[in-house]
């Protein structure tokens, strides 16, 4: 059974696959507040590395405040400010929402805003999670915290993942593997190929700290995207500059199951670029 065993960067550092992936499509900022780059920073690196696209996706989540505020979240309401093209990269805004239980319903669907971050009442009523899905060029949803899966069957987590894959601005289904919560791997893989939308392989989900059952369940995960034709995102989930770009465990493992390059989204930014919903021409 393959296992990453090349210790972290050593790959890099010989520029084995520099050129493997355009785009890192899953990345935190100091907005994540345990993360520790800026925006600026994680570009700089992208470049550094000789990316062509970054997405930046901080968690949107009850761990970014306990008052759950329109001001704790506003950095998602500005977005208008970040070029589209930042020093030769190009830059995509974006979130990693928590999925919160198995109706498939996401952070902040039922928490209603009255106004906004200046104080002024809005025409009408509006939730939390639309007000920051609405600047989203894509949304990677995810689960974090599985105790609401707890003692539910595997096809209310089958129909839960698929409730998330029916919102419009999901495009990615974060680190399933990672998770820990069965599901009918094929139903979910199966639905996301016909809708168009990608089953992340996140580089931080092999790193030693989590056990090996989900780093095996990540490579099955990823055997079963090639076998039904269904396309994957390559996300870093880096929560610093210098982690931005750097895909060793992932392309160790596609290269191990010899993964078609051509259901790689993230090949070309191009590619990616064409499957988000709103950069579609």
């Amino acid at each position: 059974m393959w296992m990453p065993e090349t210790p972290s960067h050593e790959v890099f550092e010989r520029g084995a696959y520099r050129s493997r992936f355009a785009c890192d499509v899953h990345t935190h900022t100091l907005a994540s507040l345990h993360a520790y780059s800026t925006i600026g920073e994680c570009v700089a690196a992208a470049k550094e590395v000789g990316l062509e696209l970054l997405g930046s996706t901080d968690h949107y989540s009850a761990m970014i405040s306990s008052t759950h505020h329109i001001i704790d979240y506003q950095y998602f309401i500005n977005f208008h400010m970040w070029p589209r093209v930042w020093d030769g990269v190009r830059v995509l805004r974006g979130c990693e929402a928590d999925i919160v239980d198995l109706d498939g319903h996401f952070f902040g669907y039922d928490l209603t805003l009255a106004e906004g971050i200046t104080g002024r009442r809005y025409k009408e009523p509006i939730t939390l999670k639309e007000k920051v899905f609405e600047n989203c060029d894509y949304v990677i949803a995810s689960i974090h915290n599985q105790d609401f899966t707890y003692g539910a069957s595997m096809a209310q987590t089958t129909e839960m993942f698929l409730k998330v894959l029916e919102q419009p601005e999901v495009l990615i289904l974060g680190h399933v593997g990672r998770a820990g919560v069965p599901f009918d791997i094929d139903v979910v893989l199966e639905a996301a190929r016909d809708a168009h939308k990608l089953i992340e392989i996140n580089e931080h989900s092999f790193s030693s700290q989590y056990p090996k059952a989900r780093r095996h369940q990540c490579m099955r995960i990823a055997e079963r995207c090639a076998e039904l034709g269904c396309m994957i995102s390559t996300g870093t989930d880096a929560h610093i500059a210098t982690d931005v770009g750097r895909f060793d465990a992932t392309a160790e493992l596609l290269d191990y199951i010899h993964f078609p390059e051509e259901l790689i989204a993230t090949a070309s930014a191009e590619r990616f670029m064409s499957l988000v919903p709103c950069m579609r021409s």
